[in-house]
């Protein structure tokens, strides 16, 4: 991973045309080929990114980010304060917790709770990027991409969208779809999920596990 600390302004070329002023920002270029600029003022969404497959066309004074579809990130450096590369090493991913885990095996043997006519392909599916959860088909054969999560958040939305865009250039799978299922999904998730015709399904946990609640209802 290369981190670059400067003073930029960023252009971006494509479906939209963005601009960013001059300002101070981290440059992050990731060994999957994306280059994201961040700002001091967010947990974690950059401000602007190219997601992979793209290169990077360095000259004096700018970075060109250009992706397949001839979209570009365009960087104009005022000043380079840091540039530093690490070598990470390959992640190991995101260890789930006992009830999330325990949620995910519930559901591929359950396939049905995400919909109706659902199958399980395999678990913990592939791709360059992580293990997609759960790899379905939907009642018309289509292949299905499930998150499986016990709090649904955005970052969780996020991780699936980078899913989608991969498995989706697979010939073998395309068009893949998604679904979005937690105990619970926060609202903001919900909208951003929504907004990226991905499905949210909210699991009820103690149900699949065949326990009856005690809580009188009235219906």
């Amino acid at each position: 991973m290369r981190l670059v600390i400067a003073k930029c302004s960023v252009d971006y070329v494509g479906r939209l045309s963005a601009h960013l002023p001059l300002a101070t920002r981290l440059l992050m270029v990731k060994a999957d080929g994306s280059v994201s600029i961040h700002a001091d003022d967010r947990a974690y969404k950059p401000l602007n990114w190219m997601s992979p497959p793209c290169r990077l066309e360095e000259a004096p004074g700018v970075w060109r980010v250009v992706n397949k579809a001839g979209e570009e990130l365009r960087i104009t450096l005022e000043e380079i304060f840091q540039d530093t590369s690490y070598e990470l090493g390959v992640d190991p991913g995101l260890r789930k917790d006992g009830v999330e885990a325990h949620l995910q095996e519930l559901l591929a043997a359950n396939p049905e709770t995400l919909g109706t006519g659902f199958t399980l392909v395999r678990r913990e599916y592939m791709t360059a990027i992580g293990p997609v959860d759960l790899l379905c088909r939907d009642a018309n054969q289509g292949a299905v991409a499930v998150e499986v999560k016990r709090r649904g958040e955005i970052d969780g939305v996020e991780q699936l969208t980078r899913y989608l865009e991969l498995m989706n250039r697979d010939p073998l799978l395309a068009p893949v779809t998604g679904v979005f299922a937690a105990q619970e999904i926060k609202p903001q998730a919900r909208v951003l999920a929504t907004d990226r015709g991905i499905r949210c399904v909210v699991v009820d946990y103690d149900k699949l596990r065949g326990i009856e609640r005690d809580e009188l209802t009235l219906f």
